[in-house]
Order: structure tokens, then C-alpha cells, then sequence
């Protein structure tokens, strides 16, 4: 009998097929609540939340941030044709250059801009919706595996420790970020290819901590430690990287990311039993942590 809970029967990564069909579980999740309205009452009261703290995120960001970004542009459009006109007339058709490269420019600020809004939207919208993220993940779990969702024991102390270990899952979700978003951002000054480097490793860190938190409510209920998580997204991959990649352009498209993030909720739990649960182990209580 295999002695590690969390080590697989075949280590093998995931077939290439699974890059798709990752990718397709929020449609899974839609048709979950279609077929089984109660459901919808668990992702009301967390749309209303996340409504309010997206109306304080985007008047408290979005305003400011569109025109520094304006500020920004026209600052440097400015320098680019005052040393456009000190150059000999055949160059000036440069002049037009300078003008896509301040409207690529304006894009892909405003662009990253709503990848911030909407990252923290999941952060914030996510902790306050806890309760009901919760009880949600429960119920999907439920459905997809026919039994009762293991649940951890409900004492005052088991309650203390659940606040301590969601206080240091969002520690160390930070120290993750910081660790490897560090090194990132030193790309920036390669020449050449460090920001096409730069952002591709950033899209792919914001992934996988949204990969964590879709499919934290059943390994943590579980008592997963941090490192397991991080070792499930891996060994799931390709299909963990097609669900996060996925996720996460839902959860920064504006309005959308309102709803969105219950809906990849139901659908990291569906993942979790369909490619963590049945995969690693029939048996729920084999791979539980206590």
C-alpha cells in the first residue's frame, strides 16, 4: 500500500487531452447549477459582496489608474516628437511609429491594470465569501462523488486552528508571490525579450495562486499542507494549468468576474474529485490530513 496520502498510484503527468478538458470545467460547473437550482442560493449573497467590493476596487482604482496611464502616454508621446523633430525630414515617418507604439503602450497598461483589479477582487472577494464559498464547495462535492463531504471535527479549538492555518495559507501565498515574483520582475532589464519573459511568468504565478484558491475548499477541508497543494496543481498538470489559465481570465474580465468566481469555486471542486480524488485515491479518508 502506497504509504504517502498524497502520492499517486502512477506519477505519470496527466495525458496532453487533459489541457483541454482543464479547461472546460467552469462550463461544467454552469451546467452543475442549471441541473440543480438549490445551488444558486449559495452564490448569491457572495455576488453581492463581491458587487460591493468591485464598485470600491474599480472607483478606487480604475478612475486614478486610466489616467495616470493617460498622464504616462502623453508625457511620453510628447518626448518621443519633440526628438522625432530635431531628426532629418525623411525620418519623421517615425512620428507614426511613435503613435502605435503609445496606443500598444496604452493597451497593455489598461490591460494590466484590469489583471491587478481583478486578482485582488478574487483575494478580497474571495475571504469575505468564505462562509458561502464553504458550504458550496460542500454541496458540489457532494453531488459529484455521491457522499457526504468530509468535513473536519467542529470544536472551538479545531476553530481556533481552521482561522490559524487561513491566516497562514494567505502568508504564504505571499511569500510564493515574492519569491518567485521577485526574480520576474528583475527580467524587466534584460534587453530584448526580459518583459515578454516577465510577463509570461507573471500571468503563470497569478494562475497557479488562482489554480490554489479554486481548489482550496476540498484539499483544505482535507487539512492539505501548502506544499501538497502546490504538488497537486503540478501533478494534475496540464489540465491544473488549462483550469487556472482559464480562471483566471474569467476573474479579471470586468462585471463578469462579479459572478465568475463562485462559478470556478464549483468548478475547483469538480476538478478536485474528478482529478485528485478519484485519480490519487478512491478512498476520501486515505487522502485526509488531520
Amino acid at each position: 500500500m502506497n504509504s504517502n496520502p498524497l502520492q499517486p498510484q502512477n506519477p505519470l503527468l496527466d495525458t496532453p487531452l487533459s489541457l483541454i478538458t482543464g479547461a472546460t470545467y467552469p462550463l461544467k460547473a454552469l451546467k452543475l447549477f442549471y441541473h440543480n437550482p438549490p445551488l444558486r442560493g449559495y452564490i448569491i449573497l457572495p455576488v453581492i459582496v463581491n458587487i460591493i467590493v468591485g464598485i470600491s476596487l474599480y472607483f478606487g482604482l480604475v478612475l486614478p489608474g486610466l489616467n495616470q496611464i493617460d498622464k504616462t502616454v502623453l508625457i511620453l508621446g510628447t518626448q518621443i516628437d519633440e526628438w522625432v523633430a530635431n531628426l532629418p525630414q525623411w525620418l519623421h515617418y517615425l512620428d507614426i511609429l511613435a503613435n502605435i507604439l503609445g496606443w500598444l503602450l496604452r493597451v497593455g497598461l489598461v490591460t494590466g491594470l484590469l489583471f491587478i483589479i481583478g486578482f485582488l477582487l478574487l483575494q478580497f472577494g474571495g475571504i469575505l465569501g468564505a462562509p458561502w464559498y464553504g458550504q458550496l464547495s460542500e454541496k458540489v462535492e457532494e453531488l459529484q462523488t455521491g457522499q457526504p463531504a468530509v468535513l473536519p471535527p467542529q470544536t472551538l479549538t479545531s476553530s481556533i486552528q481552521d482561522i490559524g492555518r487561513a491566516i497562514l495559507y494567505e502568508l504564504k501565498k505571499i511569500g510564493l508571490q515574492i519569491l518567485i515574483g521577485f526574480p520576474l520582475l528583475l527580467l524587466n532589464f534584460i534587453p530584448g525579450f526580459g518583459t515578454l519573459l516577465f510577463t509570461i511568468g507573471g500571468i503563470a504565478l497569478a494562475s497557479t495562486i488562482v489554480c490554489l484558491d479554486f481548489l482550496d475548499s476540498p484539499m483544505e477541508r482535507r487539512r492539505f499542507r501548502f506544499r501538497d497543494k502546490l504538488k497537486m496543481i503540478l501533478r494534475t498538470f496540464p489540465a491544473s494549468g488549462s483550469f487556472a489559465l482559464v480562471c483566471f481570465g474569467l476573474v479579471v474580465i470586468p462585471l463578469l468576474n462579479l459572478l465568475a468566481i463562485p462559478v470556478c469555486i464549483a468548478a475547483g471542486t469538480m476538478f478536485f474529485c474528478d482529478r485528485i480524488l478519484l485519480k490519487y485515491d478512491s478512498d476520501p479518508e486515505k487522502i485526509n490530513r488531520i
